[in-house]
Order: C-alpha cells, then structure tokens, then sequence
C-alpha cells in the first residue's frame, strides 16, 4: 500500500453529516499533535457551535469567515466578497506549510456561488504545502472537486428530523 505525504477528503451531499465528519477528523489530527486549522466560508460569527467551543479548548485555529447563509444575507456583493476574502485565508494556509491539516468548511459553496474558481480552489489545494492534509466539505461538490479529492463521500438524506418539524439541537447539529 502506497504511502502519501497527505490527501484531500471531500464530504458533500444533500445528507447530514459532513461538517461533523471533518471535526471528527479536526479531533483525531489534534490528539495526533498535528496542528490544525478551520476556515469556514458560510456560517457567520453569530454561531455558537460546540465544535467551535471544542476548538478554542483545545487551541485549535479557527476562522468563521461567512455571514451566514446566503438566503438570510442582506447583501449579496457583501457575501461574495467575504467568500473571496475567505479563500484568500485559505490560500495562504495551504501554502504555509504550517498546517498538518486544514478544514476547508463549505468551500464548496464558494464555488457554486461563482465567488470563487473553481480552477482557483483545485489549484490552491493541488499546490499546497506537502504535509498539509485537507477537507473539503459542503453540497453540491463541483466535478473538479470531486476528481482532486483522493477520497470523497457523499452524504444522502434519508430522513430529516426538520422535515417533521423538530428544530436542530444544540449539542447535534450545532
């Protein structure tokens, strides 16, 4: 079996789960003493997410990025341009050499958004640093995303407790 320097996860779909699956990986890369990064491009600073208190506790970096999702925002060009600037953190992570693994929390919505190329993205991952393992998560994984990506899953919905009307749980989904 073939040993790699590191590899790029990719968790998309319309299923729950893939946000939760690359903070399982944030925890194991942790208690393996790599050091860490999140960048996340949707959600905005008003969320108080457990993941988000896991990472303060355990010093992991972090960088909620967004403002939300785009059917609450006020302002699209001011989304987009936090999208960008999301990227332009990412890019500069990747690159660092500072990273054991970096978490790349919906970028996939960056690119189906158009605030970023697709071509910009994979070439940021392809040209990272050679120890910097990466996961990519969110739905809809544009098809280059999928081919760079050495594993990627995808998440199907089966059943969904919001579909009959239970709100998301803190301590679950957040």
């Amino acid at each position: 079996m073939a040993r790699v320097e590191s590899i790029v996860l990719l968790n998309t779909g319309h299923g729950k789960g893939k946000s939760s699956a690359a903070f399982g990986v944030m925890a194991r890369g942790w208690a393996r003493g790599w050091r860490v990064g999140v960048v996340q491009f949707v959600k905005g600073g008003k969320w108080k997410t457990g993941e988000r208190k896991l990472a303060d506790h355990l010093d992991i970096e972090w960088h909620t990025l967004g403002d939300g999702f785009t059917w609450e925002s006020t302002d699209l060009d001011e989304t987009a341009a936090k999208g960008r600037h999301a990227w332009a953190v990412a890019a500069e992570k990747l690159a660092s050499g500072d990273y054991d693994l970096l978490i790349l929390d919906e970028v996939t919505y960056a690119v189906k958004y158009g605030w970023v190329a697709v071509d910009e993205v994979v070439d940021g991952v392809r040209g990272r640093s050679p120890k910097t393992n990466v996961v990519i998560t969110g739905r809809d994984a544009a098809p280059e995303l999928i081919e760079l990506a050495d594993t990627a899953t995808e998440m199907r919905k089966l059943k969904h407790a919001y579909d009959e009307g239970i709100g998301a749980k803190k301590g679950i989904e957040y």
